[in-house]
């Protein structure tokens, strides 16, 4: 079952395009990573499919429901939920605080309880400092404290934007491995990175965006041998 799906994705800052005829979709259950280069229209794709920015032409679906018209609080209530880039915590309230913000909708506050002991199991670490202030944890715990408060909005589809981004290479694989085992829960998850090769490897398919255009698109495993992959992002 298709998840998410968009067609003929055009959106424009003023006269400038940022994206131009984006056609993909997300498939329920699987990790799909969208990569490309800074400037490759990946954020602009983000803030589009969240309804932070509108699309000049074509349409986004989610669950079969067109959403580029709603709100961004609409969008999140129906379960599309983001993990934004630089985490966008509240630094002087609790870990804890910061998780329980994520149930702030209707549909996630009725499984409140639930989704924190879901949270608590997959990173450990929040329940033993679920009581210190959010600017005192390490990097890392920031950055699964971000992914913990997105997961208490109980989403249907997770949205990662560059979450290894800034973290020391035996912390990013940890990111990875919770990514996959998010993902394992029965979570669909939008991988957004510059980390190609790790994205790919824990993604079942993969978009390659340059120029606010799909030049690649692929099964994961073809992606990770393609040449054009291989000389433009492995340094291969």
């Amino acid at each position: 079952m298709t998840k998410l799906e968009t067609k003929d994705l055009e959106v424009s800052y003023d006269d400038v395009i940022a994206l131009k005829d984006v056609n993909f979709r997300i498939e329920d259950r699987e990790v799909l990573s969208l990569l490309g280069a800074n400037g490759a229209g990946k954020t602009t794709m983000i803030n589009t499919l969240m309804g932070l920015l509108k699309p000049s032409h074509g349409e986004v679906t989610f669950l079969g429901q067109r959403i580029d018209e709603l709100e961004t609080y609409q969008i999140v209530e129906m379960g599309l939920t983001l993990v934004p880039e630089g985490r966008r915590l509240f630094p002087l309230m609790t870990a804890l605080d910061n998780l329980l913000i994520g149930a702030y909708t209707p549909r996630a506050e009725k499984k409140l309880q639930q989704n924190l002991q879901i949270v608590f199991s997959l990173l450990p670490v929040l329940a033993e400092r679920k009581g210190q202030l959010a600017k005192t944890l390490s990097g890392g715990e920031q950055q699964m404290l971000a992914i913990g408060r997105a997961l208490m909005a109980d989403p249907s589809l997770l949205i990662l934007d560059e979450p290894s981004l800034g973290l020391a290479p035996i912390l990013v694989e940890t990111i990875f491995k919770l990514v996959k085992d998010i993902n394992q829960q029965g979570n669909t998850v939008l991988l957004v990175e510059q980390n190609v090769q790790q994205s790919l490897e824990i993604s079942n398919r993969g978009y390659v965006l340059e120029n606010g255009q799909i030049v690649l698109q692929g099964k994961s495993e073809e992606l990770l041998q393609n040449k054009f992959i291989k000389e433009a992002y492995l340094g291969l």
